[in-house]
């Protein structure tokens, strides 16, 4: 990692704009922002901010909803947490907490305007960004994600060739949404994997998802 975006991951990792506002939550925990970021990543993965799990670990997608999100790319573990895969920006850096019915909090408001900007223009190398749920796409996409909610922006913006691909969220809650839209799925991910293994220079898939040589 460069010295410039080194410094900037620094000061996103000593970020505490958001302590009142965690501790006032249900789950009342401190801030813990949580980064992956590379100028060599040519994979942006623009997602919604990290789960309890996340905040525990420190480690992006590290549960079921990764586990789902890998098989769609096509990639294993190793290659999806390998320094210079891809990098992981989220909307919110930090663990947004629960409410009172144990429901996840949508990311801080603060967080995307005080960092966003700043994170992107230190990734020169981003050929594909991967928007992953509705916060994320009506960020970066504006008007054109709010037509139809998620399943009308996924399906606008399934262009494997594109420099934008929607995806929903790949959280367990969403297995309803996939089952209803199961072109998804078999249409999407097929050409999305073929998309990921271009620009990592990895070898073909499976039907699964896992490499094979």
């Amino acid at each position: 990692m460069g010295s410039a975006l080194k410094s900037l991951a620094q000061k996103i990792a000593s970020c505490n704009l958001c302590a009142e506002r965690f501790a006032a939550t249900h789950s009342r925990h401190t801030p813990r922002p949580i980064s992956h970021l590379s100028e060599k990543a040519r994979i942006l993965i623009a997602s919604q901010a990290p789960g309890a799990r996340a905040h525990a670990s420190g480690i992006f997608f590290d549960d079921p909803s990764g586990d789902r999100l890998r098989a769609w790319l096509g990639v294993d573990r190793a290659t999806f947490y390998a320094p210079h895969s891809l990098a992981i920006v989220p909307m919110g850096f930090c663990f947004p907490g629960y409410d009172a019915k144990g429901s996840d909090l949508p990311p801080p408001p603060t967080c995307a305007p005080t960092w966003r900007s700043d994170v992107l223009a230190a990734l020169p190398g981003i050929e594909l960004t991967l928007l992953i749920g509705g916060y994320s796409q009506r960020w970066h996409l504006g008007r054109e994600a709010t037509r139809g909610g998620v399943t009308q922006t996924v399906a606008a913006f399934n262009d494997p060739s594109a420099a934008t691909l929607c995806l929903p969220h790949p959280s367990w809650r969403n297995t309803s949404w996939l089952k209803k839209n199961p072109w998804f799925e078999a249409d999407v991910v097929p050409g999305l994997q073929a998309r990921v293994r271009a620009l990592l220079a990895l070898p073909g898939t499976g039907e699964t998802g896992t490499p094979t040589p």
